[in-house]
C-alpha cells in the first residue's frame, strides 16, 4: 500500500481528479490549503508576521492505494507538467505505508 499525495493550485483540482480516475484511484480525500512562495531566504524570527509574500489557494489530495495506480498517476502528472510548462506544476509524492489497520 502507498500513500499518494498531490498538491496543486485550486484551479487544477478537476484535472487532478481526472488523473486519479484515469489511474483507477477511486477513493481519495482533499483539503484546501494556502501555498506560499517567497524567494527570499527564510528567517522566521525577523519576519514572523510577514507581508507581501505571494499566497495561492491550493489543494492537497491524498489516497491510500496500490503501487500500480501511483505509477500511472505520476506518469500522467509528469506528462501534464512537461506539456503545460505551467508556473504552478502539479506536485506528487509516493510514500510507502509500512503498517496499517486496514487491509484492502
Amino acid at each position: 500500500m502507498k500513500l499518494f499525495i498531490v498538491t496543486c493550485i485550486k484551479e487544477n483540482q478537476g484535472l487532478v481528479q481526472k488523473i486519479f480516475k484515469q489511474s483507477k484511484i477511486s477513493a481519495f480525500s482533499a483539503t484546501d490549503i494556502t501555498g506560499f512562495k517567497d524567494n527570499q531566504p527564510a528567517n522566521l524570527l525577523q519576519d514572523w508576521f510577514a507581508s507581501g509574500d505571494e499566497k495561492f489557494d491550493s489543494v492537497l489530495v491524498f489516497s491510500f492505494t496500490g503501487a500500480e495506480n501511483t505509477d500511472q498517476a505520476i506518469e500522467l502528472i509528469k506528462k501534464y507538467n512537461e506539456e503545460s510548462a505551467a508556473d504552478f506544476p502539479i506536485r506528487a509524492f509516493v510514500v510507502s505505508v509500512e503498517k496499517s489497520s486496514y487491509q484492502a
